[in-house]
């Protein structure tokens, strides 16, 4: 498996293009806007606006949640980030938000919530035939447990076996 389209693009082209996506909102490129920006455009973990919140709080605590929240919706209005609905994920479940919009499916931990992307076959194209039915996205979850949770538990069980 080969490394996602939007990874290849550099950090600075990634950001430009998101402040880009505020201004055509008409957004306000405020300080906040952009720690929200940078904070979020190479992040892998899928985060909740909550844990975008709580990772800027301390170096600005004026900021609001609703900024960070209205930003990240923004954001997506204008096509550079993506929202997931992941209820009934371990941990932080609910909305978590995406920076990579080309097709590509997730694999969630029913464990600790960690959220992984999974590139998608060319076959699996959205828009795919579907009778009476035009079809805008697929999205593919595969839940399972992570490599880390999987070895936390069998370090568990060899413990217990050990007493």
């Amino acid at each position: 498996m080969g490394p996602m389209p939007a990874r290849v693009r550099t950090a600075s082209s990634r950001v430009a293009q998101a402040l880009a996506a505020l201004d055509r909102a008409s957004m306000r490129k405020t300080p906040q806007r952009v720690a929200i920006v940078r904070a979020f455009v190479d992040d892998v973990t899928h985060p909740t606006a909550q844990q975008i919140f709580d990772r800027l709080r301390r170096a600005m605590p004026t900021m609001s949640f609703a900024t960070v929240y209205n930003t990240l919706a923004a954001l997506e209005q204008a096509g550079v980030c993506r929202t997931l609905e992941l209820d009934g994920a371990a941990g932080e479940g609910g909305r978590r938000f995406d920076p990579i919009v080309e097709p590509h499916d997730h694999a969630v931990c029913d464990r600790c919530g960690a959220v992984r992307d999974v590139p998608r076959h060319a076959q699996q194209s959205a828009g795919a035939p579907l009778e009476g039915f035009h079809v805008r996205a697929i999205d593919r979850i595969y839940r399972g447990e992570c490599a880390r949770c999987r070895s936390s538990s069998a370090e568990q069980s060899a413990n217990s076996a050990e007493k």
